[in-house]
């Protein structure tokens, strides 16, 4: 009787183990389908630095899952045409060179899934201008095997846009993937 009750123990002990194991999956359609850089509130209440970083990273985050599927796809289908066109709509510009460097990378790299760490904001200022910037590190798997972190810059830009008497802002990034502009003085002794 007592070794019935802890053979039982020691099944419930080993399927709660198992059934706590967290699998992290591929990327799906199912996943991303509705990132069209549409909505981004905060759940919680934060200060606007706080909101402007959180914000940042779901963008980020959003423009990268997109980017994976679209370069793991055949490019032909319309679903990677719809792709491409909400990849797209997260650029100011929407330009097909902006995409470019990125897609190269993960095509090259052979990416299944990307993950954003380590995101600093931070603006910069040229002249009159005020030039909002995120650093951060993206770390590539493939197969579920990391292939490497690496330290990107994007180049980003909250446009206000008034919507029946409230002021919200829409986040667009200027460039993705580029290193920010170098001031044009060189460094050291010039004459």
């Amino acid at each position: 009787m007592m070794n019935n009750i802890r053979n039982i123990f020691i099944i419930i002990a080993i399927l709660l183990l198992y059934a706590c194991k967290k699998e992290e999956s591929a990327l799906s359609l199912e996943q991303i389908k509705y990132n069209n850089n549409q909505k981004s509130y905060p759940s919680t209440k934060m200060d606007s630095a706080q909101a402007i970083n959180s914000i940042t990273k779901q963008k980020i985050q959003e423009l990268l899952d997109l980017s994976v599927l679209y370069s793991s796809g055949n490019k032909d289908t319309e679903i990677d045409s719809v792709m491409y066109a909400q990849m797209k709509n997260y650029f100011l510009n929407p330009d097909t060179l902006a995409l470019k460097p990125l897609l190269k990378e993960l095509e090259s790299l052979k990416v299944h899934r990307a993950k954003i760490n380590n995101i600093e904001v931070y603006k910069t200022f040229k002249g009159q201008d005020t030039l909002d910037f995120a650093q951060f590190d993206v770390e590539y798997f493939s197969n579920h095997k990391s292939i490497g972190t690496f330290p990107r810059n994007a180049q980003f830009a909250l446009i206000s846009t008034p919507i029946q008497f409230k002021k919200e802002f829409k986040f667009y990034f200027l460039n993705f993937y580029k290193a920010p502009a170098k001031d044009s003085t060189s460094s050291g002794v010039t004459r």
